[in-house]
């Protein structure tokens, strides 16, 4: 299997399997499209990091994975469809009736956002939340891209930023809306100035098991 040799791993999968699916695992039956796979490194990537269980049905049933396609659409959709290239960990473990199941680890990005491109050619981020990959939201992904341009430098923090701080601390945790309403400013200043004290580690946003986003101390 393209230079993979796969071991005994019967105990080993299935106590990753019992664990189902979560923020950090993921079953595929079998990979027929690359680009959705990238979405899946991309969301990986963009958290902090997770597995794919390639040959295992949604319902944890072992099918084994059925030739070394498989291994070729990740290697395809980590250098092709991902932007920045990805460097996935790919295994392969011998299951209960010699069923071969791939295990691809995909480490936490150091440098977000990871794009994944899409059929019409544009390149979008995503993000893992539960057993899901959603759409990473705009503000999220401004903020990586300023992380990446801020680092190694020295961040001051204006009297903006200090003052909506104190909102956000005084009240633990916000939405985005409720950020905007008392910030009283433009909603584009309001937007820069969280992306200024998200950048800083000041403040985290926290996206939710339906999308939303949240602002917490």
């Amino acid at each position: 299997m393209k230079d993979i040799k796969a071991i005994r791993g019967k105990f080993y999968i299935e106590r990753l399997i019992e664990e189902g699916e979560h923020e950090h695992q993921d079953f595929k039956f079998a990979i027929s499209d690359a680009r959705k796979i990238a979405r899946s490194l991309s969301a990986f990537a963009n958290n902090d990091g997770g597995r794919l269980l390639i040959g295992v049905k949604d319902n944890g049933n072992i099918a084994g994975v059925r030739n070394e396609e498989d291994i070729y659409m990740i290697e395809q959709a980590a250098q092709m469809y991902c932007r920045p290239v990805q460097s996935p960990d790919i295994a392969a473990f011998k299951t209960e009736g010699g069923a071969v199941v791939i295990r691809v680890e995909i480490a936490k990005s150091a440098r977000r956002p990871v794009m994944s491109q899409e059929p019409d050619g544009s390149w979008r981020a995503y993000y893992r939340v539960k057993d899901e990959n959603i759409l990473a939201p705009d503000i999220m992904v401004k903020t990586w891209r300023r992380r990446q341009q801020n680092k190694g430098g020295i961040i001051s923090m204006s009297d903006a930023d200090s003052r909506l701080l104190s909102i956000i601390e005084e009240r633990g945790a916000i939405t985005l809306e409720e950020y905007y309403r008392a910030a009283h400013m433009p909603r584009a200043s309001a937007e820069e100035t969280l992306i200024n004290l998200v950048s800083m580690d000041v403040v985290k946003l926290h996206l939710g098991t339906k999308g939303e986003l949240r602002i917490e101390s």
